[in-house]
């Protein structure tokens, strides 16, 4: 009898779980979702490829070459698809390397401070004594600024990237706690809850088994949204100087790097910008998809 319980809770459980299996097929079916996740794919395979498929050297100055319009071939042949910069390096070289920190800034950031927010949200739903202190400690993240929070760690830490990923992801965490303790209070009002704490099951068990895994949709859309948000607030600190320091190559300081020369050699600024831009909007529209393809109210 206790087997048969058990094997009914996870059914229960599982049900859950099922009824979000066809997200791919959704997404392929929705134009600009499939757009958006091709060029985040083409992106990310372009940033882990960046040494393989650099066309030159992103750090060696020539400043014969400084300040070329993109398309300029140089004397000896070599073609500068983007142009150069101010201390005429490549711009795609650069671009291409900057993708990786650009983007490995947000997803350590949404990593971190998002699977601390998933753990503080999960347990606030799930022991409710818990839930007061920790969701005040929440409304204290809140209230403070995220550039307010770079500002902070980069006049302790000095400015560099391990300050500013310490800021994003401390600044990540209250948003996706209260989703999580949001998506957490639903499911915990669930027969499947019910069913396996009367079996007996453990805390750990449930937490893992049921919980969690039916919040998954849910954290999965706010991340996906978050990652956009933490990329480009950490292009806005790299912009101020607080995150990379040169010559490392990260969007946001190549774009301050270029206002200088906004006005007579505007693609110095406006082609890392521009990346950024699409980077953001692309997350922001897979995240909007994702959220039309898991709610089942959307859905009919």
């Amino acid at each position: 009898m206790t087997d048969a319980a058990l094997v009914e809770a996870d059914a229960r459980a599982l049900e859950a779980l099922r009824r979000k299996n066809s997200i791919i097929r959704r997404l392929l079916r929705d134009v600009p979702a499939a757009l958006a996740l091709a060029f985040l794919v083409l992106i990310l395979v372009c940033a882990l490829l960046a040494p393989w498929i650099a066309p030159h050297d992103p750090f060696a100055n020539a400043m014969r070459l400084r300040l070329k319009a993109p398309g300029f071939v140089s004397p000896d042949g070599a073609l500068y698809l983007l142009g150069t910069d101010a201390q005429g390096r490549d711009m795609l070289s650069r671009i291409l390397y900057g993708l990786r920190a650009t983007i490995g800034i947000g997803a350590i950031a949404v990593l971190c401070g998002g699977g601390l927010g998933v753990l503080i949200g999960t347990l606030s739903a799930y022991y409710r004594r818990l839930d007061t202190p920790l969701m005040r400690f929440v409304d204290v993240l809140l209230s403070f600024p995220s550039i307010l929070f770079g500002l902070a760690l980069a006049a302790v830490l000095g400015p560099g990237l391990f300050s500013l990923c310490v800021a994003l992801s401390i600044a990540a965490i209250p948003t996706i706690a209260r989703v999580a303790r949001g998506a957490a209070t639903v499911v915990m009002q669930q027969d499947y809850m019910e069913a396996g704490r009367a079996l007996g099951l453990g805390d750990g068990a449930l937490i893992w088994r049921y919980l969690l895994l039916n919040c998954g949709s849910t954290i999965l859309i706010y991340a996906t949204l978050q990652l956009g948000q933490s990329i480009l607030l950490g292009s806005v600190l790299s912009f101020l100087g607080l995150g990379a320091q040169p010559p490392f190559a990260e969007l946001g300081s190549m774009t301050a790097d270029g206002r200088k020369f906004l006005q007579a050699f505007p693609h110095v600024a406006t082609i890392p910008a521009l990346t950024i831009f699409f980077i953001v909007l692309a997350f922001n529209v897979l995240g909007d998809a994702l959220r039309d393809a898991l709610d089942p109210k959307l859905r009919q």
